[in-house]
């Protein structure tokens, strides 16, 4: 009976003691660093965020707040953007450079796949000196070469005032793109192309239909590298394309609007996210993919 009335009651905890005071400065510690890190987490996500929530909140301002140091709009103007969209050749901006970064991509990829699979899973004669070109040419800034590049596409193939001189060459493939596909095709296994080999799977098909499914994540990186780089570039449209307004892209094409718009600073910034809102809208939906195409981990099986 001593030993039932001892036993703590069906479904309460059991009593525990003062904590020691190692256990309690343990405690305050994780307490404290839990603390520290989500601040420094907080402070450094609203460093990326705010100057963006400035930008939208200009950009619904009126013509007279714009110049003001208000941070909210007095009335929501909606209405910015109608008149951005309105701008004589502002829609064109946009079709250019959906084709410049769309059609690149896809010449990017499909150039640049079938090189990286070479590189990580044949073994040839010339592989190794193959990928130090490959680096190398990673490390040779364009402008290097712009001089030559441009007397080439403009006097001898006559493509000036168009975005032919910046496609045409994705299609021969790209250093960065081809390197990082490699760095991830050397994740799978060769047990699973043995496996497709034996199974009667050429080269093509094996890519096609083994490698292609498991480096969807790494296919995904390049592909929002490529798109981003593409979408932002401003250097190639000024050099190629500044002579004919009707192949501007909206980078370069945003530098016009600035000019003549120089005191509608809420036009400006609304021309400004509607720059982005398509990348952040990409990222935004791809961003898994994305994430764990740029870590090189994992195998699909």
């Amino acid at each position: 009976m001593t030993q039932l009335l001892d036993k703590p009651a069906a479904g309460t905890a059991p009593a525990t003691g003062p904590r020691t005071p190692a256990e309690r400065t343990a405690r305050r510690r994780a307490l404290l660093h839990w603390i520290a890190v989500h601040s420094l987490g907080i402070a450094a996500a609203l460093f990326f965020v705010l100057p963006f929530v400035f930008v939208v909140l200009t950009s619904l301002m009126n013509d007279q707040q714009a110049l003001t140091r208000d941070l909210t709009p007095d009335t929501w103007e909606w209405g910015n953007y109608e008149r951005v969209f309105n701008t004589p050749g502002f829609l064109t901006w946009w079709r250019n450079t959906l084709l410049y970064a769309g059609l690149g991509t896809v010449l990017t990829l499909v150039s640049s796949i079938p090189v990286a699979y070479a590189l990580a899973k044949f073994r040839f004669r010339g592989r190794k000196l193959s990928l130090m070109l490959v680096i190398s040419m990673m490390m040779l800034p364009p402008q290097v070469v712009i001089i030559p590049m441009y007397l080439f596409w403009a006097k001898q193939m006559d493509l000036s005032g168009t975005l032919w001189p910046l496609i045409i060459p994705m299609a021969f493939g790209d250093a960065f793109s081809i390197f990082l596909l490699r760095q991830f095709l050397l994740t799978i296994p060769n047990e699973y192309l043995d496996a497709a080999k034996v199974d009667g799977c050429g080269e093509f098909r094996t890519l096609i239909k083994v490698v292609l499914p498991m480096a969807r994540p790494g296919i995904a990186a390049v592909a929002l590298f490529q798109f981003f780089a593409a979408w932002n570039d401003y250097f190639g449209p000024q050099i190629y394309a500044s002579e004919n307004p009707a192949a501007w892209t909206l980078s370069y094409g945003l530098e016009s609007f600035k000019g003549a718009h120089h005191t509608d600073w809420n036009l400006t910034m609304a021309a400004t996210v509607l720059v982005m809102a398509p990348v952040i809208a990409v990222f935004f939906f791809a961003q898994k993919a994305f994430v764990e195409g740029v870590t090189l981990t994992g195998v699909k099986g």
